[in-house]
């Protein structure tokens, strides 16, 4: 193992760029090469067949059966074209991942030989063998059967010889097994409830839509330095590893010159994403060493997350191509910065206007404050639950740490932004009336600039901040499928935007104006979700203390975290909201807890295997050269001052590894009898907060004394890749 270590080593520094083919064409021209869009629908589709499909995917009618064959011709054709053999329903099951089945195009011509179809039928539903998917038991065990059924909204694109049909995916019985059919359900939810309060200001909006911005970071590593490391390998993280002697306290990595190796990496990667219609906009370094970002333009929300799953699909590929493994493991090193995935959400109706950009008319300043306050009334009521949505086993390295925001939820808006709530809040009506003659009334709310991101710098600690005309949700993990955080994101202000419509239409009822009832309205909101509202450093203990008092949700044990989802105002929300019954949200956190305990137990095993096997052996072959040279010099010296003068740092060194082995060893074990008593619970929930509890503090406490032994072994018997190898060879 040893040897291997320093052969991929060499071998890494050894490669070189894997040179990359641009395209003749402009990006603009080769953009959604691969992608059945607008474009291709007119071109390979009859024009009433383009027309019914266009209806579909704005307006989300149903397409009739006669419609979806004529527009599974007009695909076919398209793919064939372009080289396609067969099709898969592109599915996202509860895994944090993608799945497909792929047939083949082929069908029996019955005259003894075969043709290439592909029917409406096969466009539009599948049945694929899906038993082994977590469904938390919403399906029992013999019943494999699990419905994909096609998403008109996000476009039908080609991955080698495939055809890819993005669907959604749910049981026998009609409820959800993956991400994408809740998250449809949350966005129509906030569609319906925006525009109802978008008219107040805009009687010509009929359609609101989310939008998603996601920046994706990660790390490159060498693939043979990869492979070295079995805890990388099985775990995507690494269990052991003393921090380098450089990181990254120089901060000369981010935004630096990119390695040419990595470059080219980005190169293809960017080519190969706008080709599938994804829209990259920023790639630069992060501020860790080999840690890198990629972001694209927003889009709309459901297609953004697509196009991210795929995205991280794409990167894993195209990674292995140049000589690489990307890890999106939030925390795949120790003593350095993770990875996350900021969300960039904000609502835009179909007349073109951003409901959190601020405008530069009054009757503009109260619509921007109606939507950023119900955008926080949503956050505060469930703060928890939105902690909840981007919480894992993962994720839980990151969160907490002085490097990502802090494991309670909170919003910055900025002095501009918080002074003019406050001002609303503790303005009568009359004060925010002035009178202008003949022409009425008019509103007396100061004009608010339409770009307001110079007005106060960014709070970097805040896990929802507001950036000028958007939401940034800051807490996302970097491997995580965006839609768990934006369902409940969307629902939560669906729900609060509904409430907000319910009490002003009540208010104008009972005679008020539309302004005044508005206006007394949002006082009440303002003053109700204030605890939400922190500018300040929110990594400091006070803030900590402070969160407490405001009521906010400060638990940080990942299982207990999921027990929001079932909390019943997160079931009464999402039930009202028509985006996921009460079932389905049980059986959603029995897959998270799940899901937690074998990732807990995963790596508990590996450390366990890499202890025994790799460490404990190294340690006591190292301890055993130490005892040989104090034996030697025992025996070539008579002196017994000089012996022990000679000998006096060998003994320490090998009382230090007996110190640390016999630690490692010892708590070894009693992981492996703790695991076996924890083992025990069938409750999944139990079982999953026991992993946290009882097994998961033993894999820090073990790393701390591998991390020491690391500094002690002679590097050439180190087995394992240390840090400075992995993080600065690309």
């Amino acid at each position: 193992m040893s040897n291997l270590r320093f052969k991929v080593v060499e071998e890494a520094f050894k490669k070189r760029p894997v040179e990359v083919a641009t395209p003749a064409e402009r990006p603009s021209e080769y953009f959604a090469k691969y992608v059945f869009n607008q474009e291709k629908m007119f071109k390979y589709l009859p024009l009433k067949t383009y027309k019914r499909l266009r209806e579909a995917i704005e307006q989300g009618t149903p397409l009739p059966m006669s419609v979806a064959d004529e527009v599974a011709q007009g695909m076919k054709q398209w793919a064939m074209s372009m080289g396609v053999t067969h099709c898969t329903h592109w599915f996202q099951p509860l895994t944090e991942g993608t799945a497909e089945k792929h047939d083949a195009f082929l069908e029996h011509d019955w005259k003894g030989g075969m043709i290439e179809d592909f029917s409406g039928k096969e466009l539009v539903q599948q049945v694929p063998a899906a038993s082994s998917f977590p469904n938390g038991g919403i399906r029992s065990t013999f019943e494999a059967r699990g419905y994909s059924a096609w998403d008109p909204a996000s476009p039908v694109f080609i991955i080698g010889d495939t055809l890819m049909i993005p669907t959604v995916f749910i049981s026998y019985t009609g409820e959800a097994l993956d991400y994408k059919a809740p998250l449809k359900k949350a966005l129509a939810a906030v569609d319906k409830a925006a525009t109802a309060v978008a008219k107040y200001f805009n009687e010509d909006v009929t359609r609101v839509s989310a939008n998603l911005g996601w920046e994706q970071e990660y790390f490159l590593v060498d693939e043979g330095l990869y492979a070295a490391r079995p805890d990388l390998l099985l775990t995507g993280r690494t269990l052991m590893g003393h921090e380098s002697s450089k990181n990254q306290q120089m901060d000369d990595h981010y935004f630096g010159a990119i390695p040419e190796r990595v470059a080219e990496f980005m190169r293809d990667l960017e080519i190969q994403a706008l080709e599938l219609g994804i829209p990259c906009k920023t790639r630069h370094n992060e501020v860790a060493p080999n840690q890198f970002e990629l972001a694209p333009i927003f889009e709309e929300c459901n297609l953004a997350v697509d196009h991210n799953m795929l995205l991280m699909s794409l990167m894993r590929n195209v990674a292995r191509k140049h000589g690489f493994r990307c890890l999106l493991h939030e925390k795949p090193f120790a003593g350095i910065n993770g990875s996350g995935k900021h969300n960039n959400w904000s609502l835009t109706t179909d007349t073109g206007i951003i409901l959190h950009a601020p405008g530069k008319t009054p009757e503009d300043a109260l619509r921007f404050i109606t939507f950023v306050v119900e955008t926080l009334m949503g956050v505060y009521r469930h703060n928890g639950l939105l902690k909840a949505s981007i919480m894992s086993a993962t994720n839980a390295h990151r969160l907490g740490a002085n490097e990502a925001p802090p494991a309670i939820i909170s919003s910055f808006l900025g002095k501009q932004v918080s002074e003019l709530l406050d001002r609303v809040e503790h303005s009568t009506t009359d004060e925010l009336f002035a009178m202008e003659g003949k022409h009425g009334v008019k509103l007396d709310i100061p004009q608010i600039p339409e770009l307001m991101i110079d007005n106060t710098d960014r709070n970097r600690t805040s896990p929802f901040a507001f950036t000028g005309n958007r939401f940034e949700f800051r807490a996302v993990g970097s491997i995580a499928n965006c839609a768990s955080a934006m369902i409940a994101l969307n629902t939560a202000v669906a729900e609060a935007l509904t409430d907000f419509k319910t009490r002003v239409d009540a208010r104008i009822a009972a005679g008020a104006s539309k302004v005044c009832a508005i206006l007394d309205t949002l006082r009440e909101d303002i003053k109700t979700c204030k605890p939400i509202r922190f500018d300040g450093n929110g990594y400091s203990d006070e803030w900590k203390e402070e969160a407490a008092r405001r009521g906010l949700d400060c638990e940080t044990s990942c299982p207990l975290i999921f027990d929001r989802y079932l909390d019943e105002a997160s079931v009464d929300m999402f039930e009202k909201m028509n985006v996921m019954h009460r079932h389905e949200l049980e059986a959603r956190n029995e897959i998270k807890w799940e899901t937690y305990y074998k990732k807990i137990q995963i790596e508990s095993r590996v450390l366990g295997d890499l202890c025994m096997n790799h460490i404990i052996p190294v340690a006591t072959k190292y301890q055993s050269v130490l005892a040989d040279n104090v034996h030697k010099l025992q025996a070539a010296f008579s002196d017994p001052v000089k012996v022990k003068e000679l000998t006096a740092y060998n003994i320490t060194l090998i009382e230090k590894i007996n110190k640390h082995t016999s630690f490692i060893a010892d708590n070894v074990e009693a992981m492996v009898e703790k695991r076996k008593v924890v083992n025990k619970n069938e409750d999944i929930r139990t079982l999953a907060v026991a992993y946290h509890d009882e097994v998961a503090p033993y894999l820090d406490a073990i790393r701390y004394h591998i991390d020491k032994l690391e500094l002690i072994v002679e590097d050439d018997m180190w087995t394992l890749p240390k840090y400075r190898e992995l993080l600065f060879i690309r």
